[in-house]
């Protein structure tokens, strides 16, 4: 009876399973409702999350064409909460009813809508981890 000689090589492991791929998140709304922040908390999260500037897109659907999400969040502020946010820049109401305008189909496939006027961002943040799809959430790795 003939032993096969030993291999040199270290016994073969099965190959990882591939990770999903982060869900894919894109944050809309008029300027100083808090996308910036938002995404941040997002990517630090561990999710896809972008900002396809729909607000100063005349293209309906440039949110979609840009990220093609998997989640849409639409984020939205008073005329007030935008003078508090920015001080310094003396656009009217109509600056707000044109982004509007122009996020009006984002707003319409929105998957969350959050008016964020009297809301910090750390409780934008909870109400957005809240609200997100668990079963699709990020997966950490150790």
């Amino acid at each position: 009876m003939n032993a096969d000689p030993p291999s040199p090589l270290p016994p073969r492991s099965p190959a990882p399973l591939p990770s999903p791929a982060p869900l894919r998140v894109a944050v809309v709304g008029p300027c100083a409702s808090g996308k910036s922040t938002l995404i941040a908390a997002l990517r630090a999260a561990g999710y896809d999350a972008r900002h396809p500037a729909q607000e100063h897109s005349f293209v309906p659907d440039m949110w979609r064409r840009l990220v093609d999400p998997d989640v849409l969040i639409y984020l939205d502020l008073s005329h007030e909460a935008y003078r508090a946010r920015r001080p310094h820049d003396d656009a009217g109401p109509e600056y707000l009813e044109m982004q509007r305008r122009r996020l009006a189909h984002a707003l319409a496939h929105a998957d969350l809508v959050l008016d964020t006027s009297a809301l910090t961002g750390e409780e934008v943040w909870a109400r957005v981890a809240a609200a997100l799809p668990s079963q699709l959430a990020p997966t950490s790795e150790a």
